[in-house]
């Protein structure tokens, strides 16, 4: 009897084990985070399929895209948002020269430093190059960027480094009244703040968490490279030397673990810095494709930084928004995406 009662409970006791271990098994396995698809093995150089080509960009339903941009050849500075110094010459000078004389830094407090020299061949003002001769120098310091105004102080190193740096050339440096230069940087820095837009948005895992390594396989599907910066990916332009398109972000220490498989992410974020991308790539419009096309392939939900699910409604409001923006700063020749853009909000 007692052998019988004590056999039961050991096989009722090795059933209640098998259990827990069953449940631990399959709870860890649901609560894992997602891997990547495994890669197939290759054999030699194999192009890709005009499946996995379209998945690289999101779809743009009903959307023809205009003609994208072409990077602007023109002078680094501009009076728009620089102040600009003239350094009347005796004689032309060598790029050679013109470039031994220049300071080691180029940068005036937080603004940018430059110099720039009429090429005598050309006709045309450029940084100096070796081998060219330059009749006229100019020096110049940027009114205000996204650290703020150019203030006196800076505004007097200005001054310094351009006069150290026209003597060295023997130059005469002429300069614009102090007191009018800080105020436009002053005004240009209003602008600026008022027309300023970075957006973000968060996709945030539904259900289980994600690898590192699942985001970066479902972001590549849609066109992201990574980045220099760990957890950070880019969607480059479609033209050569413009700024990417979007970033995505997720946590760097999950990118940096020993074992990222293991690390659990559950969110990332998309961003959209306007002034940098010119209107003509649609942005906004393959931001909310992308955001879309993420959240429906890993299981996620959209939300602005706070948390709040985002609605139809309210990108579509964003996008009018935006809309003006764009204008507006048309209208300061400010463009968004342009050279004087890309400066002046950075």
């Amino acid at each position: 009897m007692t052998t019988t009662l004590q056999l039961g409970l050991a096989i009722g006791g090795g059933l209640v084990l098998v259990t827990v271990v069953a449940y631990n098994t399959w709870s860890t396995r649901k609560n894992a985070p997602k891997q990547p698809d495994p890669l197939p093995p290759q054999s030699g150089h194999i192009e890709p399929s005009p499946d996995e080509v379209e998945r690289r960009d999101p779809a743009f339903e009903g959307d023809d895209l205009p003609p994208l941009p072409t990077p602007e050849r023109k002078p680094g500075m501009d009076a728009l948002i620089d102040v600009l110094a003239p350094i009347a010459l005796e004689n032309p000078v060598s790029g050679d020269a013109a470039l031994a004389a220049m300071p080691p830094t180029r940068r005036v407090g937080s603004k940018p430093f430059a110099i720039e020299g009429l090429n005598v061949a050309s006709q045309q003002w450029e940084t100096p190059v070796a081998g060219q001769r330059y009749s006229q120098l100019q020096a110049g310091v940027q009114l205000a960027n996204r650290t703020g105004a150019l203030n006196e102080i800076e505004y007097s190193e200005f001054v310094i480094k351009t006069q150290a740096y026209a003597d060295t050339v023997n130059g005469l440096p002429e300069f614009p009244e102090m007191r009018e230069e800080v105020a436009r940087g002053r005004e240009l820095d209003q602008f600026a703040n008022d027309h300023d837009a970075q957006l973000g948005f968060t996709l945030r895992a539904v259900h289980a968490a994600w690898s590192p390594g699942y985001v970066q396989q479902h972001a590549a599907r849609l066109g992201f490279v990574p980045s220099l910066i760990p957890g950070r990916m880019l969607l480059p332009s479609s033209t050569p030397g413009m700024p990417p398109i979007l970033g995505l972000a997720f946590d760097a220490q999950a990118a940096l673990a020993e074992d990222p498989d293991q690390s659990a992410l559950r969110e990332v974020t998309l961003s959209l810095d306007v002034p940098q991308v010119d209107r003509a790539e649609q942005p906004f419009v393959r931001l909310r494709d992308t955001a879309a096309a993420l959240a429906d392939a890993m299981d996620g939900s959209l939300t602005d930084d706070r948390g709040y699910p985002l609605q139809r409604d309210a990108l579509d409001g964003i996008g009018a928004s935006l809309e003006q923006l764009y204008d507006t700063l048309d209208s300061r020749e400010l463009a968004a995406g342009s050279v004087l853009a890309r400066r002046l909000f950075s």
